[in-house]
């Protein structure tokens, strides 16, 4: 009886130890496994982080790649890892946005600016900055502008004005310094007119308003103008959009028909209340814009290394304008001529131009200038100027003919 008890507990023994060893086994293996996972999770972390995750960067500068440009040469856009974008202007200034949670880099070089992401509140001096912006449909980052209310021609801006949505401070030259120091614009954007009035920048300066001075005007190229587009969207976290809108505008001009032996001629200019005579040098963006929508500009040779106008003596003017196929007035610059007549009444000699007797004189609608986000659409415009020979077409959309 005893043996057989002896033998029971044996068999008991056994069966316990077997269970216990297979029970390690099986919590060894376990732990492994976990310890495992924990060393591949951790391994996919750290290569999600190599590949971008912000942490990784944060406060550091890590080049990736810079904004691809076709046309402008006045400005230069760089990515770091992690967001950051570095802006360059030609005239030396930098700005290093810095994206929402990120910290400040500590190897960033003396005079860059940094800018906060996300803008908002911005004063903007510039009316062909403010149609880009509005190319971007972002007018509602702009607060502040220095052009009263009925000098805009662009609706969605004189609309966000009249809403109460964007406020006038006063001219470029005498801003209410009151009212921008009450809204504390973290960034300003002016044109180059800026230069001439220092003691504005000054103050700017003084109250810690970081600005940047838009030099689309200096580009060569006209398209180049409608590619700063590029530079607000960085600023704006919209590069895509600003990429179709500029890509939209240079189709504009790329399905142009251009065939031609004989390019038709055209003069733009405009006569000052005064009655002095300006017209477009030849390298101006106004004169390739007529060269780029299939057309001749007829003072080609003048100053043909600068852009802007230049003040001419009328009998000058009237011995090569006089024969041009067409003729572009300046309205929004120069004596705003209703008619034929009204044109002709600046100088009875352009009664004698090809121009006007075949009733081929056009004028820039109000908001030419106002306007640089759709100029591939007004080279569109000229070319149908160019081509059109039924006399009884007297709008387009940024050109209307005097009659």
């Amino acid at each position: 009886m005893k043996k057989k008890s002896l033998k029971l507990a044996v068999v008991f023994l056994l069966i316990t130890l077997l269970l216990v060893a297979f029970t390690g086994c099986t919590k060894n293996e376990d732990a492994n496994n976990d310890a495992s996972n924990n060393v591949s999770n951790e391994n996919n972390n750290s290569k999600t982080n190599n590949d971008g995750k912000e942490e990784d960067y944060n406060g550091k500068l890590v080049f990736d790649h810079s904004m691809e440009l076709v046309y402008a040469k006045n400005f230069s856009v760089d990515y770091y890892k992690g967001g950051y974008k570095l802006i360059k202007v030609c005239d030396g200034r930098q700005f290093l946005t810095i994206p929402e949670g990120m910290n400040v880099p500590a190897d960033i070089e003396e005079g860059v600016v940094t800018l906060q992401m996300p803008l908002d509140n911005m004063l903007i001096s510039s009316t062909p900055t403010m149609s880009l912006i509005n190319g971007l449909d972002k007018l509602d980052k702009v607060s502040l502008v220095t052009t009263k209310r009925s000098s805009w021609y662009i609706d969605e801006i004189g609309k966000a004005i009249d809403d109460g949505k964007i406020e006038y401070i006063g001219s470029y030259k005498a801003p209410d310094y009151e009212m921008i120091t009450a809204k504390q614009p973290p960034f300003a954007v002016f044109s180059t007119m800026l230069l001439r009035v220092p003691e504005v920048a000054e103050k700017l300066d003084e109250l810690k308003i970081p600005y940047l001075l838009d030099q689309a005007t200096y580009e060569e190229h006209p398209m180049a103008r409608v590619e700063w587009v590029k530079l607000y969207g960085a600023l704006l976290d919209c590069e895509e959009i600003a990429e179709k809108h500029f890509k939209e505008q240079v189709a504009y001009v790329e399905n142009l028909d251009l065939e031609t032996e004989d390019p038709e001629t055209t003069a733009v200019f405009y006569i000052t209340s005064k009655g002095t005579l300006y017209a477009r040098r030849g390298g101006d963006y106004m004169a390739k814009m007529v060269e780029l929508a299939g057309g001749k500009y007829i003072f080609a040779d003048m100053e043909p290394d600068k852009t802007g106008a230049q003040k001419m003596e009328f009998e000058e003017f009237y011995a090569t304008a006089k024969d041009a196929d067409n003729i572009i007035y300046i309205w929004s610059l120069g004596g705003k001529p209703e008619t034929v007549d009204d044109f002709i009444a600046k100088n009875e000699l352009f009664s004698d131009f090809k121009a006007v007797k075949e009733g081929n004189v056009w004028c820039t609608t109000p908001n030419y200038f106002q306007i640089s986000n759709v100029l591939g659409y007004m080279i569109k415009d000229i070319n149908e100027m160019l081509s059109i020979d039924d006399n009884s077409v007297n709008e387009l959309t940024y050109l209307f003919r005097l009659q």
